[in-house]
């Protein structure tokens, strides 16, 4: 577990030290190598020193997670990879499938030809790939509430607007450490308004399940919360299409152990240290739009755990062992 001094990653880290299947068997850090991760977040209680990362002095392991950000990670998934150890990434190195935008959005890509080898890891909408991914570029956080939100309609829209909140988690340790108290209580703040890195990513998934020539409207909320995001969509849909909405999710997501359809709105609590997206569909008459609301945790299902399920599936275990 590469980068596990961050709350992604002391998540996951804690998901595998107790995961039935898998044995962790170290734990890297860039800024708090020699603390044990059990003193840094005791609620996790894994009780491993935090080493430097050396994939020379990791010996034989069979997968990584790896935690850091952008830029960081590209460079530690490179140097596994040259090993043959498989990878999944918490970053978003390799999530945007054109080094082009992510050299827009991001920075110059420091691994740019391993870019067509990741699979984004998305187990509901890639599940296939993932058996045999070698390198796995797992979602951001409201992406993935987005995309399980919208694919199922995404071949009929038109225009969709994304209202997002999320706790104050989402931003990662660093910044929530940096982040005043008394600037988060009892408000509620837009940030990243016009461009926010998931944009392209969002994009980039609705195409693939077959949205056309589509640019979502997004902008994300800062909340006084932990842990937790909220997605309210409003969908246009194409003028001619003719579709039953509840019965397209329903079939869409008959199977999928961790999308909850509800009939009215989510709310964070529902799903709170959990693998689950929750998803509400409502048809508006009055206005002739889909209203679509996605819940999930940020640091579950929008990472850590959504983690292990994708390690799950690449090793054929059951894609809910150690996480439900």
């Amino acid at each position: 577990m590469a980068g596990a001094s961050g709350y992604a990653g002391a998540l996951a880290a804690r998901l595998l030290w107790r995961h039935p299947d898998f044995e962790l068997v170290a734990v890297t850090s860039r800024s708090d190598a020699g603390r044990r991760l059990d003193d840094l977040y005791p609620h996790h209680r894994v009780p491993l020193v935090l080493d430097a990362f050396d994939v020379d002095e990791l010996g034989q392991i069979d997968a990584a997670v790896v935690a850091y950000p952008h830029g960081a990670a590209a460079e530690a998934v490179a140097q596994l990879h040259e090993r043959g150890i498989r990878v999944i990434d918490l970053s978003a190195d390799f999530r945007l499938r054109d080094v082009a935008v992510y050299n827009e959005w991001y920075r110059e890509h420091p691994a740019p030809g391993l870019i067509e080898e990741a699979v984004y890891g998305l187990p509901e909408l890639y599940r296939d790939q993932l058996r045999e991914a070698d390198i796995v570029a797992c979602p951001g956080c409201f992406p993935t509430a987005a995309i399980l939100g919208l694919a199922p309609l995404a071949p009929y829209i038109d225009d969709v607007v994304i209202d997002a909140k999320t706790g104050v988690s989402g931003a990662g340790r660093a910044a929530t450490e940096n982040t005043h108290f008394v600037s988060v209580d009892e408000n509620v703040k837009p940030y990243g308004v016009g461009h926010h890195r998931h944009m392209p990513e969002i994009d980039q998934e609705l195409a693939a399940a077959g949205a056309k020539d589509l640019v979502a409207t997004f902008t994300p909320h800062l909340l006084p919360l932990d842990q937790g995001e909220l997605l309210s969509c409003y969908v246009k849909l194409n003028a001619d299409v003719d579709v039953d909405v509840a019965a397209l999710y329903e079939e869409r997501y008959a199977d999928e152990p961790f999308v909850e359809l509800v009939t009215a709105p989510p709310g964070v609590r529902d799903v709170r240290e959990t693998n689950f997206c929750r998803i509400a569909v409502h048809v508006d008459g009055r206005t002739g739009k889909v209203f679509v609301f996605a819940a999930i945790d940020n640091l579950w299902k929008g990472t850590a755990s959504q983690a292990v399920q994708c390690l799950n599936i690449m090793f054929g275990l059951p894609e809910t062992e150690g996480i439900l």
